[in-house]
């Protein structure tokens, strides 16, 4: 699969997903600012993906995403989080936004989806990447 670009409305890129060779993981960069609907629009996209081909990991950047984006957990908690586990999503490595809003924002969702799934925390994409190849291909 090649990489797939959601934009905004005003032709902002704010997410790329792509699924890496051999379904060894898929990669879901945020970028910029993100709001409620633009996580549900990219959360809805990885559901998407599972359902077309399962996969038990993610690698979930926030390395090039701005400002805080708390508003989105409730979404995540209740509706997106069950989903994903329902097709079989079993590890996430998480690379942490470099600003503090979008630190919080992810500890605060991290308290409550914590006892869901292995979910590891990263500074940047090749420790997350490192973690994710070395679990087995599927749980």
């Amino acid at each position: 699969m090649d990489k797939i670009e959601l934009r905004k409305a005003n032709g902002d890129i704010f997410l790329v997903a792509e699924r890496l060779p051999d379904n060894a993981y898929i990669l879901a960069h945020w970028v910029g600012l993100q709001t409620l609907e633009t996580v549900r629009q990219g959360g809805t996209f990885y559901i998407e993906m599972l359902k077309k081909q399962p996969c038990a990991k993610l690698l979930n950047s926030h390395e090039e995403l701005i400002g805080p984006w708390n508003i989105a957990n409730d979404w995540i908690v209740q509706e997106w989080t069950p989903k994903v586990q329902a097709l079989g999503l079993h590890y996430m490595a998480q690379v942490l936004a470099p600003g503090v809003y979008g630190q919080m924002s992810f500890h605060q969702l991290h308290q409550r989806i914590s006892d869901k799934w292995e979910i590891k925390m990263f500074e940047n994409e090749v420790s997350a990447r490192e973690w994710l190849l070395s679990l087995p291909k599927s749980a």
